[in-house]
């Protein structure tokens, strides 16, 4: 059975909005002024390779959407030619290859998801979705690359909704020469 896997790009005051420039936030593409590195940019790609599918908002699917059809490389072809899953309520037809719209009973379809695939199934930004995931009890794992920068304001990874859900530290990895940090946490044990 495959599972959920959440994973930002991350500031250190839990800010995870725009952090490649393309939303017109006041502090976008924050993340792309702070070296993460070549481990961070091997971490980024191991995990796109162990993923079987991508699960997006609307936001973030048309983002990515405009963005990683014309790119090259071993990330662009596994980005592009992997199944892709959006939620959305208001997006008819979607041209990026490979993509199913997901709407009305986002649990119930999101559970199957996970019975569909073996693997990881990744939800990269998508702020509002990841909170809907949360608060339905979806969520396996969280994966935050941490950003050593306090944005002070914009969309952060929680918000105050839902119940408490007790998660472990799995792994926490420093990246690159400006103190980044990848934090893994995985669902604890019921």
């Amino acid at each position: 059975m495959g599972k959920i896997v959440v994973t930002e790009f991350v500031s250190m005051d839990g800010v995870i909005e725009d952090p490649g420039g393309a939303e017109n936030y006041e502090h976008g593409g924050w993340s792309l002024q702070i070296d993460r590195g070549e481990d961070g940019n091997q971490f980024k790609l191991d995990e796109a390779m162990a993923s079987d599918a991508l699960l997006l908002g609307r936001v973030t699917y048309q983002g990515f959407a405009d963005a990683w059809p014309s790119r090259e490389g071993d990330f662009a072809d596994k980005f592009n030619s992997m199944p892709k899953y959006v939620v959305s309520t208001t997006l008819g037809n979607p041209e990026w290859n490979n993509t199913t719209v997901i709407s009305g009973d986002v649990g119930t379809k999101v559970a199957k998801l996970k019975e569909q695939f073996a693997n990881d199934i990744a939800v990269h930004g998508s702020a509002r979705l990841v909170n809907t995931l949360k608060e339905l009890d979806l969520v396996d794992e969280y994966r935050l690359m941490v950003f050593p920068v306090v944005l002070g304001k914009g969309k952060r990874l929680f918000t105050d909704s839902g119940d408490l859900t007790p998660f472990e530290l799995s792994e926490s990895k420093p990246v690159g020469p400006a103190g980044v940090v990848v934090l893994t946490y995985r669902r604890a044990p019921r």
